[in-house]
């Protein structure tokens, strides 16, 4: 099976399963704090092509221009209670599938960052762009944003370089273990910038 079948197939089958829950947490995001409910976001992908990913929107409407700007913290008061517990789950990424259908995602592979840091890469940090970026990646199950930024990218790069289908498994394994246990796989930063 190639890759792009693997990928179309398992993020139409999770948004076919997760669509009631999709619905709900756009209803809850209006609720509470009105505007749009999905956030879109310039990132970098493969081969350095730009796209938006696509989110729920965890944080009150027009945060760039608050605060902080694109820079997050933990805690921070721009993220709403319904914000709180999508980050937690993770279920802020569900979007991301759509990402994955148009192909400028994968399931598996680096977390897209945003532009501002990959002009900062350096050659071989650019090596993470040599694939798709994905919803889940060997960083986000061996640690996610409690490891420096530098260690989130050797990860990605020893994925890349020892990419196969038994790893990609393995990923996905933990990555259930990790959605269903509670702990997300994504707390909400990548060096201190926004992921909402």
């Amino acid at each position: 099976m190639s890759r792009r079948v693997f990928d179309v197939l398992v993020a139409g089958l999770a948004l076919l399963l997760t669509a009631p829950l999709l619905a709900l947490a756009v209803v809850a995001i209006r609720l509470e704090s009105g505007g749009h409910p999905i956030y879109r976001q310039r990132r970098i992908g493969r081969h350095g092509r730009a796209f938006d990913v696509l989110k729920l929107r965890t944080m009150v409407a027009g945060a760039e221009s608050i605060g902080a700007g694109l820079a997050v913290t933990e805690g921070d008061p721009r993220i709403t209670r319904v914000g709180a517990l999508l980050r937690r789950t993770s279920l802020d990424e569900l979007p991301n599938l759509v990402n994955v259908l148009r192909g400028e995602m994968a399931i598996i592979g680096p977390r897209p960052t945003i532009p501002v840091q990959v002009q900062q890469y350096t050659e071989r940090e650019r090596g993470r762009l040599a694939i798709k970026p994905g919803i889940t990646g060997w960083a986000q199950v061996n640690g996610r944003t409690t490891l420096p930024w530098h260690e989130r990218i050797e990860l990605d790069l020893w994925y890349i370089e020892h990419r196969c289908w038994r790893l990609d498994l393995e990923i996905l394994r933990r990555t259930v273990r990790m959605v269903f246990g509670g702990e997300g796989l994504y707390k909400g930063q990548t060096g201190g910038w926004t992921e909402r």
